[in-house]
Parts: structure tokens; C-alpha cells; sequence
């Protein structure tokens, strides 16, 4: 799946999509994930929001890429938190900058 198909669709969407490709049934991927069906559901229905936690065993479970999974969850919690804001794009801005600042400065890796 392109990257740029991947994000035009909620995080939701893109499990369901893949789920139902490989033929997993609900109750088969929140077994795996130790969540029960109905919360794998809403996650789908996109009325819940995983944590990074789940978003990466899924990533195991449905052979996602998981860099490009965590990107959509990240970017799409992101997005939901400044939508509203005029200033969306310029908050980008200043924590793409500030994340590159954190790195070089405090992250030693």
C-alpha cells in the first residue's frame, strides 16, 4: 500500500481494509491483540483511538510496514488535536523544528 494511500484513509479504515483482505476475522486479530472484539471494532468504526501499543502489534499481525502505521496514528492524533486551529500549519512548522532541536540537543543515541 503507497504511503499516500495509506493516510487518505483514518487509521480505522486502513486496519479494516487490511484485516479484511488477509481474511482475519474481529474476534481473530483482538484475540492476538488481548483486546476484546468490540473495542477492535470501534477502533475500526474510528469511535476509539488505539494506543501506540496496539497500533504496533497490529502492524506485526497485518504485515504493515510499522513506521508507516505509527506515521498515520501520530500524524492523524496530531491532526485531530489542531484541525480547529487557523494556525494548524504553522504549529507544524514550529514543532517540526523543535523536534530537530530536541533531537540534536537532548536524544544521544
Amino acid at each position: 500500500m503507497s504511503f499516500q494511500k495509506i493516510h487518505m484513509k483514518n487509521v480505522g479504515q486502513t486496519i479494516r481494509a487490511k484485516r479484511e483482505s488477509m481474511g482475519l476475522l474481529l474476534r481473530q486479530v483482538a484475540a492476538y491483540l488481548d483486546i476484546d472484539q468490540a473495542i477492535l471494532s470501534k477502533i475500526e468504526r474510528n469511535e476509539r483511538k488505539p494506543n501506540k501499543e496496539i497500533i504496533i502489534k497490529l502492524a506485526e499481525i497485518l504485515e504493515f510496514d510499522k513506521e508507516e502505521l505509527l506515521v498515520q496514528f501520530l500524524s492523524e492524533k496530531i491532526a485531530y488535536e489542531i484541525v480547529d486551529e487557523e494556525c494548524a500549519s504553522e504549529v507544524l512548522k514550529a514543532a517540526e523544528e523543535k523536534v530537530k532541536y530536541m533531537k540534536s540537543n537532548f536524544i544521544k543515541s
